[in-house]
């Protein structure tokens, strides 16, 4: 009867993850894109994994150890599509999958011993913990290309994202040094250890997924009617709807919350906004919370901070930045513009 290594198990459950990420409505195709990627390569590491301390085959050591340099990349990525335009995206994939990339062909041309490895892999994890920690310390309003009741969770996976990078430094050490002190004694049943815990991750990735997976497209409207118009009348009740309601206010606003109040589905009102608006729902909810903060700056003298926190932002920097993308200067330059044409 033939074994099936823990870590071939583990990639048999990312080889399934790694097609349901696809499917994944984030806000951003690339973003899903790269989590896809980020689980086809556990898969293939993993595997080359079981291959080498399950059957000991190991034709394919040095692919092995530098495959995991792809692993803080393609995360960090995957949450940074949620963050950035696409042009300002693309540039920063080109360096990060570059450096990568660079880095392993160095290491697979010229690495005399594999601890080489060891230090290039550990350098980039902590590097990219480094980096989740910092974005997601921006807030959930910097991920202004993020579905609307995606933003405030992706804040709080991409520190979930850190600690699994520090959890791979963790063991990835400790079997570094158990191969230089023991000569790998105890290698396999750290990497079963590590199986186990990725597995256990897995599943429970599997378990939640239902809740974050693209919705279902709505029915097709009947081929009498126009679907732009449909579009633009959905477009329409909902900035009525907001308008009068104020609901924008409150920065734990929902796409969910917003459809169920409409009684539509979600997707339907997503599409909707897309194509007639020509945005995501988040950018299109922030652009009725930068009204209001402009009609505060003009007419009250509140202090800046109390305008941002009444206008349903949660934190100060991503607040000037959008006002600054949406008006073109600060919010005390427009307050100050307002106050000199009220003088003349």
């Amino acid at each position: 009867m033939i074994s099936l290594p823990l870590p071939v198990l583990a990639a048999l459950l990312c080889l399934v993850i790694a097609p349901l990420m696809l499917r994944l409505d984030l806000g951003r195709r690339s973003a899903a894109v790269y989590f896809a990627l980020l689980f086809a390569g556990f898969a293939l590491q993993s595997l080359l994994v079981g291959l080498r301390f399950g059957y000991g085959i190991e034709d394919f050591i040095t692919f092995q150890r530098v495959l995991p340099l792809s692993v803080g990349p393609l995360l960090y990525l995957g949450f940074l599509s949620l963050a950035l335009p696409a042009k300002d995206l693309h540039r920063q994939a080109s360096w990060h999958l570059g450096a990568a990339l660079l880095l392993a062909l160095v290491l697979g041309l010229f690495a005399i011993i594999y601890r080489d490895f060891d230090l290039a892999i550990s350098l980039s994890y902590l590097i990219y913990i480094a980096l989740l920690i910092r974005l997601s310390r921006k807030g959930p309003d910097h991920l202004i290309f993020a579905r609307l009741d995606i933003a405030r969770p992706a804040q709080r996976w991409m520190l979930l994202g850190a600690g699994l990078l520090l959890i791979l430094l963790i063991l990835d050490t400790a079997i570094a040094l158990n191969f230089v002190f023991a000569r790998g004694n105890h290698a396999t049943a750290m990497v079963s250890l590590g199986s186990l815990m990725l597995i256990g991750l897995l599943l429970l990735i599997l378990t939640r997924m239902p809740s974050i997976l693209a919705p279902e497209q709505s029915s097709p409207a009947p081929a009498s009617e126009s679907p732009a118009r449909n579009e633009a009348d959905l477009e329409q009740r909902a900035r009525e709807m907001l308008l009068k309601s104020q609901i924008y206010l409150d920065p734990d606003l929902s796409l969910q919350r917003i459809a169920r109040r409409l009684s539509v589905p979600e997707r339907s009102l997503s599409t909707a906004i897309n194509q007639s608006q020509g945005m995501n729902m988040s950018q299109y909810v922030n652009g009725f919370r930068l009204g209001h903060a402009a009609r505060l700056l003009r007419d009250t003298n509140d202090s800046v901070s109390q305008v941002m926190s009444q206008s349903g932002f949660l934190t100060r920097s991503n607040f000037y930045r959008e006002f600054q993308r949406v008006y073109q200067q600060t919010p005390a330059q427009y307050r100050d513009e307002a106050a000199a044409k009220t003088k003349d």
